[in-house]
């Protein structure tokens, strides 16, 4: 019995380290984009969607629900917001009727081979004036309505109901610690915060520091706006919390605001839904060039790929979404809207700024450096040396890994007895997750070790760390 447990104790040891090892590898982190599509010479969905998997980004929001896009994102492993516009939100949130029509129209159909994990009602729709004067009640509303509509579908817990708003309302977000909702959106607020504690869903803002840079040059140092460190040793809030960056001042601004309405006991998470740095702007904006918008863009990824939160909670992961992937050249408003992609319509980039993902999913390296989402995947590098070996990324979805393990044990060839012998060394611990990774480690290595034999619809992933562990040795080419 002391040996079964030391034996047990070793395999959950192992891993437990497996899942340390994966999501703390460089780049494993979480970072989402923005895709607008306000352009008429953007690429296809499709060829988007595919390229996207071979770059670290793994969440992309978009602005409605495009059919094409979310066809396109179907089983690539990448997690989509999708959004209610601002015009049909009055609509949702009259019945629950028309929001379940909305729901079985337009996503039921893509479930769940696509991953929605959010859908966002409105954008900035509290402080837009676009489609007449916006009315909060209503946006609560839509947003009850939608989350009934899941709940009735049991897809409340995988798809989270919310609302993107601008830092418009806030009353000020200087200093962050004494911030607060405008007088007008208080009580509006307090309803939403209250929904969104309830039902685990994240408080999405709209942040640019550019902005502020560029209405308050005199007043605003251009490092502090860039996600540098700002001069003169941080900017000190009065109850001691230093900044040296606008965007965590502007976080814990928002936080403060929550705070101040009776919500500190209570776990709202805060999600940066929008942030980006133009590349071009109209005469005098001295702010919006190629060299600001890279290095804003390669600091705030760096942000999103860390797990540090702000001088408030420095432990709460802020998760962000980079506006935009695409200039547009067909969005409304001066220059500086129409440019601030990462990328051209033709795919090259705006500036060099690396996104490639090097144990990503994408079955074309060749292209996916053609159209400048990043690098050539090293070929050579995943078949390097007798020290490699292909595991399931700790997430993965459960039924895509069943799929992946009836596939390597099936028609892919892989002899399976290790693991469905109940008596075989790789049979404990019984677990999906487990029994995959054995599987598709040994298929990999049957297979020539090629970057597209890990990627089991994007759920593979190479690594340097042999997984074996007691009885159960992972093979090797």
């Amino acid at each position: 019995m002391a040996s079964m447990a030391a034996t047990t104790t070793t395999q959950l040891l192992f891993f437990l380290f497996l899942f340390l090892s994966v999501v703390l590898l460089p780049l494993g982190s979480s970072v989402g984009v923005n895709y607008g599509t306000l352009g008429n010479n953007l690429p296809s969905p499709k060829r988007v969607a595919h390229l996207l998997q071979a770059t670290l980004i793994d969440k992309v929001k978009i602005y409605d629900t495009n059919p094409e896009i979310l066809n396109a994102f179907s089983n690539t492993a990448i997690d989509l917001i999708v959004a209610v516009e601002n015009q049909h939100v009055f609509n949702l949130s009259s019945d629950t009727s028309f929001a379940d029509q909305w729901f079985t129209t337009r996503l039921a159909p893509f479930i769940p081979a696509t991953s929605v994990v959010a859908i966002v009602v409105g954008n900035e729709y509290l402080t837009t004036t676009d489609d007449g004067v916006p009315d909060p009640a209503s946006l609560l509303r839509a947003i009850k309505n939608l989350h009934s509509v899941l709940v009735s579908r049991g897809l409340n817990r995988k798809i989270k109901v919310t609302t993107p708003h601008s830092m418009a309302v806030l009353a000020s977000s200087f200093p962050p610690s004494s911030s607060t909702f405008a007088p007008n959106l208080a009580q509006s607020m307090e309803s939403l915060l209250d929904f969104l504690a309830d039902t685990n869903s994240p408080f999405m803002v709209n942040a640019y520091p550019y902005f502020a840079y560029r209405d308050n040059p005199e007043t605003v140092d251009l490092q502090y706006a860039l996600l540098g460190n700002s001069s003169g040793g941080g900017v000190r809030d009065p109850k001691g919390y230093i900044y040296y960056n606008m965007l965590d001042a502007q976080i814990d601004a928002v936080r403060s605001a929550i705070n101040a309405l009776g919500f500190g006991n209570r776990t709202i998470k805060i999600t940066v839904s929008e942030s980006g740095w133009p590349s071009k702007g109209d005469a005098g904006d001295i702010a919006a060039t190629k060299e600001n918008a890279k290095i804003y863009n390669t600091r705030l990824i760096e942000r999103a790929q860390s797990s540090k939160g702000t001088p408030m909670k420095p432990r709460d992961k802020i998760d962000i979404f980079v506006f935009a992937l695409f200039n547009e050249n067909k969005k409304k408003g001066g220059t500086t809207e129409r440019n601030f992609g990462m990328f051209n319509g033709d795919g090259s980039k705006v500036y060099d700024m690396d996104l490639s993902c090097e144990f990503c999913s994408s079955s074309n390296g060749d292209e996916t450096a053609s159209f400048g989402f990043g690098e050539k995947m090293n070929t050579e590098l995943m078949r390097r040396g007798p020290s490699v070996w292909c595991v399931a990324k700790p997430h993965a979805n459960d039924k895509v890994l069943q799929g992946v393990l009836d596939f390597c044990c099936g028609p892919g060839g892989v002899d399976c007895r290790e693991i469905y012998n109940d008596s075989g060394p790789c049979f404990e611990p019984n677990r999906l997750l487990a029994h995959a990774s054995y599987a598709m480690n040994s298929y990999y290595q049957m297979h020539g070790r090629n970057f597209w034999n890990c990627d089991f619809k994007g759920i593979g992933l190479v690594t340097f760390s042999d997984p074996s562990y007691g009885p159960c040795r992972y093979s090797q080419m």
